[in-house]
């Protein structure tokens, strides 16, 4: 009686634990879930910087114009427009991307402030103007 209750302590000691292929599994599965989850939230993270630079580049534009209004028509610098203090000093001169806004004013039009976008290059499709 005594060699049955050593081998029954024994195989519940066997069961009791977790194989290795059982944790790999539920790190695979963990894993899984994890990439499905990151797959569904970073669009709209793009989505939420490109909004965010759409209405800093119309905060920016406005700031542009008044200073041209202010100042003979004189194209101002980001640092211009932080100086004349017509730009808070605690709002961001810089879009989603840390690129400086870009601001042109032509010849008798309205001034052009730019975001180059995502892809952090002046000139092409995702410039937020």
């Amino acid at each position: 009686m005594h060699l049955e209750s050593i081998r029954t302590s024994s195989r519940a000691a066997l069961q009791s634990g977790m194989t290795f292929i059982e944790i790999m599994i539920v790190i695979i599965i963990m894993a899984m879930i994890a990439t499905g989850v990151g797959m569904a939230i970073l669009p709209g993270f793009e989505r939420a910087k490109i909004k965010q630079a759409k209405s800093d580049v119309a905060a920016m534009r406005s700031a542009v114009q008044l200073y041209l209004a202010e100042n003979s028509g004189k194209c101002p610098t980001i640092e211009d427009l932080k100086n004349e203090r017509y730009v808070d000093k605690s709002k961001k001169t810089i879009d989603p991307w840390d690129q400086e806004f870009i601001i042109r004013c032509p010849e008798g039009d309205d001034p052009e402030v730019i975001s180059t976008g995502p892809d952090k290059q002046e000139g092409t499709e995702d410039d937020i103007k």
